[in-house]
């Protein structure tokens, strides 16, 4: 087991929470147990897929399962009833606390025109006073 494999502590509350695939066919060669702790070894190191030690299985096979279970929510799914089972034990203080200490405008917003919902292009076409045309032009004949 790895450093920051899971536990079997860890593993007894994850287990039933995972999708039974039913397949007919030969059994899988490597454990929902050895591809979760791959996925976590990669998502932890921040290291390409292909670099994912032998010992959790094939990289495509580790990359293949977390895809999946992105695509069709399982993921979500399993954060949300882990949650769920944290904040029924009281474990989860749910407190949200904003610091507007740190909030910044975004870099666009500085030197922004004041006072006017437009940009100095369209403010001039909107004059009030009438528009001069050839025909009414003096001294055109």
């Amino acid at each position: 087991m790895g450093r920051g494999d899971l536990t079997n502590e860890q593993w007894a509350r994850l287990e039933p929470l995972l999708p039974k695939g039913i397949k007919s066919g030969r059994p899988p060669i490597w454990s929902k147990r050895q591809l979760i702790d791959g996925i976590r070894w990669r998502t932890r190191t921040g290291a390409p897929w292909r670099d994912v030690p032998a010992r959790y299985g094939p990289w495509q096979t580790v990359y293949g399962l977390f895809r999946r279970w992105q695509r069709d929510g399982t993921w979500q799914q399993i954060l949300t009833a882990l949650q769920a089972q944290a904040d029924a034990r009281g474990l989860i203080t749910w407190d949200v606390s904003i610091d507007t200490t740190i909030t910044r405008a975004h870099q666009h917003a500085a030197g922004a025109r004041k006072g006017g919902t437009g940009n100095a292009k369209h403010q001039a076409e909107s004059t009030t006073s009438p528009k001069t045309t050839r025909s009414a032009a003096p001294g055109v004949g």
